[in-house]
């Protein structure tokens, strides 16, 4: 009884100590290659520490996570039927390839337009924005920002590449004015922003900017 007793608090110490060395930082000096190290590898140590890696991992997938963080992560698709309308062109109004976009879209100071035969998508010029309103999420202040194109629009590529606006589009905006600098001391031009409205309803654009 005496001897069992010993055996299984012997086992209970063993697995103690191994519980505590999980959490302490070892150097695997068995593992290492034999003979004298090069310089540059003699301040690197191989280190046993399945926590410390755990929890790297984790706090890498946070910031990951962190740095592409928006504040509308979803938003409601669009049909096509809703984004473009159907213009029927020709003598008796027989062709329908073209379409009309029916959302704010943003078109660029040097674009010019295809010759009208060969233009599939117009983009009306009422519906052209310049300027957004821009929400510091920080300072709570709100600025009147000159855009400078379109990011990327969750509904398509396609939408994208037109330069079509709806709400949850990332856009990016001209900083320069807001004084923002960064860690080397330059002047931040450029900075994104994400559409919080719908733009085709209000006749603005409501965005918040990603700090």
């Amino acid at each position: 009884m005496h001897a069992r007793r010993h055996a299984q608090k012997v086992q209970l110490k063993k697995t103690l100590k191994a519980h505590d060395e999980r959490n302490v930082k070892q150097t695997d000096n068995a593992s290492g290659p034999e003979g004298a190290l090069p310089t540059y590898l003699l301040d690197r140590e191989d280190q046993k520490d399945a926590k410390a890696l755990s929890s790297a991992l984790k706090q890498k997938r946070k910031d990951k996570a962190a740095k592409y963080a928006v504040p509308l992560p979803k938003v409601r698709g669009i049909a096509e039927d809703e984004m473009f309308k159907v213009m029927r062109t020709g003598k008796s109004k027989s062709k329908a390839w073209k379409r009309m976009v029916t959302k704010a879209t943003f078109v660029g100071e040097g674009f010019t337009r295809k010759p009208v035969k060969m233009e599939r998508f117009v983009r009306p010029m009422a519906l052209r924005y310049k300027k957004a309103n821009v929400t510091h999420p920080d300072l709570k202040a709100t600025f009147q920002l000159a855009i400078l194109g379109v990011k990327k629009n969750p509904q398509s590529p396609m939408y994208t590449q037109l330069g079509v606006m709806t709400k949850g589009t990332i856009i990016e905006v001209n900083v320069s004015e807001l004084g923002m600098v960064t860690t080397g001391g330059k002047v931040v031009f450029g900075k994104y922003a994400q559409v919080t409205n719908n733009p085709e309803n209000d006749g603005c654009i409501n965005a918040v900017l990603l700090v």
